[in-house]
């Protein structure tokens, strides 16, 4: 792989780096949205949706049609999809092996009552 790809790579990863822009991506997942519909999914200000959409468009994660005076986002691509998907499951698997550990830490605590050394 070239500079060139792991460049693009991290732009790809830079632009979808932003809460709004991910929750987007995770709605236009499941389907088309008008923007409209979006905004009380997404709890930003219309001019700020406004903005991480130009933003999507922009980098070719999303793409626009017309009918009348509502304008509609979609992915541009499924792979979108996948990857949104894939990102949940790791995070999911992350979060579960944290809450493990967390759970043992708790269970081996002083304040447990657990812990040998506490006689």
């Amino acid at each position: 792989m070239s500079v060139t790809l792991y460049q693009l790579k991290a732009e790809l990863f830079r632009t979808m780096g932003h809460p709004v822009r991910v929750r987007v991506l995770e709605l236009l997942s499941d389907r088309e949205y008008a923007v409209a519909e979006m905004l009380p999914h997404v709890g930003v200000e219309p001019a700020h949706l406004s903005q991480q959409l130009a933003v999507l468009r922009r980098a070719n994660l999303a793409v626009t049609r017309k009918e009348g005076a509502t304008v509609y986002y979609a992915l541009a691509s499924p792979e979108v999809a996948q990857l949104m998907s894939v990102a949940r499951a790791i995070l999911s698997r992350i979060l579960a092996e944290q809450a493990e550990l967390l759970a043992d830490l708790q269970a081996t605590s002083p304040d447990s009552g657990t812990d040998t050394d506490a006689s």
